[in-house]
């Protein structure tokens, strides 16, 4: 399984609402249920008025199209990052998953599911 690192610095926040033009950036993850709603975008659009806000995140990408029918994707990768003392915020798409780690750990994680057999794309 491939796993793209993606260059950028992510934000983790908790808003009550944002500008619809996040939408337009590369990356932008949206969350809501009856209880908030949480935005996950580049640290240089966060909203400055977030009710709360986490910055520090850098962001990797399962590659492909993953069927719904596959099970046990997303566990194994959180397990090993989990064994190595590595947190995350992991954000679903209809394609595949996205795992968000804090920048000082980034490499670290790379590295370590690369030595778990994973093959790590790395943007040069």
């Amino acid at each position: 399984m491939e796993i793209k690192l993606i260059d950028q610095r992510f934000s983790v926040c908790k808003v009550n609402s944002f500008d619809k033009t996040l939408l337009e950036d590369e990356f932008c993850f949206v969350g809501k249920t009856d209880e908030e709603l949480s935005l996950v975008c580049l640290t240089e659009h966060a909203p400055a008025d977030a009710a709360e806000r986490e910055d520090g995140w850098k962001a990797m990408r399962i590659q492909g199209v993953l069927d719904f029918s596959l099970i046990g994707i997303l566990a194994p990768i959180a397990t090993i990052l989990a064994e190595n003392k590595i947190g995350i915020f992991a954000v679903s798409t209809y394609n595949t998953d996205y795992i968000l780690v804090k920048e000082d750990c980034f490499n670290k994680a790379a590295d370590v599911l690369e030595g778990a057999g994973y093959k790590v794309i790395r943007q040069s």
